[in-house]
């Protein structure tokens, strides 16, 4: 009885905690919502931007360079990231090697955006300016990739970890390669995991400003290439609120960026329940 009465203490804190979070994000949440949402219209989603110095207008150009600058990011982090997931989990073992890797991707996941902006701008804006175009989509999304790499490589490595060995071993035993094994039974498995990492980092690279102001450009002209500088949603909802204070275009195009992040959040979990509930054939 006296152990019981020791543990709701510690089990009280945690709920605490848990709801304190919970209640924190749905206040957030509802303020920029219930400020934001007013704003969205059909104008506002196709518009051009207003001119430097006015209020109003659109975001249609913000929302296609981010679709830009994001998919850029996915397209380099996601083979990288995967990749080095099996390899560290299902190529070695643990070695000094590994153990640098991980390190390498911990410090990589620390190293504040800014830091990471400033080495997009200086490698890619201006050493690689031949090839990016400079302050370019391309200069961007390279940069964003930096920041989606580690946490989606940690979080594959721990999705592939939690394959069962048997698995493994049963498709080793029925006369599969290595390779077979993992791209026909590992790499299924852990699918929901990958996808997941994934998310996590598009989020972060979704939500960064700080990297995108030193090497996207920040143009509101509507992008015709992959080398023309642009303004994602982040950078606009900066720039809107530190040069004219327009709270109004900066709440909508906020509200926008969260209803576009809960939408592919909540459609990628129930493609995965799908997914999952398939594959244990239920």
């Amino acid at each position: 009885m006296e152990a019981k009465r020791r543990e709701l203490v510690p089990l009280a804190l945690l709920w605490g905690a848990g709801i304190a979070t919970l209640v924190i994000l749905i206040v957030i949440l509802a303020y920029i919502l219930a400020n934001g949402l007013p704003v969205i219209s059909w104008h506002f989603l196709t518009g051009e931007p207003a001119l430097w110095g006015q209020t109003g207008g659109g975001i249609y150009s913000t929302i296609v360079a981010t679709l830009a600058v994001t998919s850029i990011s996915l397209l380099v982090a996601a083979p990288l990231s995967v990749g080095g997931a099996i390899y560290l989990n299902e190529y070695t073992k643990e070695t000094s090697l590994r153990m640098v890797i991980r390190q390498a991707a911990e410090i990589l996941a620390g190293i504040p955006s800014i830091i990471v902006g400033l080495f997009g701008f200086l490698f890619f804006v201006i050493y690689l300016a031949p090839f990016t175009g400079g302050w370019s989509m391309i200069s961007g999304g390279l940069t964003l990739a930096f920041m989606v790499l580690p946490i989606s490589l940690r979080t594959s490595e721990e999705a592939l970890k939690t394959v069962p060995a048997e698995l493994r071993e049963g498709s080793l035993g029925l006369g599969a390669t290595k390779w077979q094994s993992i791209t026909t039974v590992v790499l299924p498995t852990a699918l929901p995991g990958i996808i997941t990492g994934l998310i996590l980092g598009v989020g972060r690279a979704v939500g960064e400003t700080a990297a995108i102001l030193l090497t996207a450009g920040g143009s509101l002209n509507l992008i015709q290439s992959l080398r023309d500088p642009g303004r994602p949603m982040t950078l606009n909802i900066y720039n809107v609120l530190t040069e004219y204070r327009d709270t109004t275009t900066a709440y909508g195009t906020a509200a926008v960026l969260v209803i576009a992040i809960l939408a592919i959040t909540l459609i990628t979990d129930l493609l995965m329940n799908s997914y999952t509930k398939k594959l244990k054939g239920l």
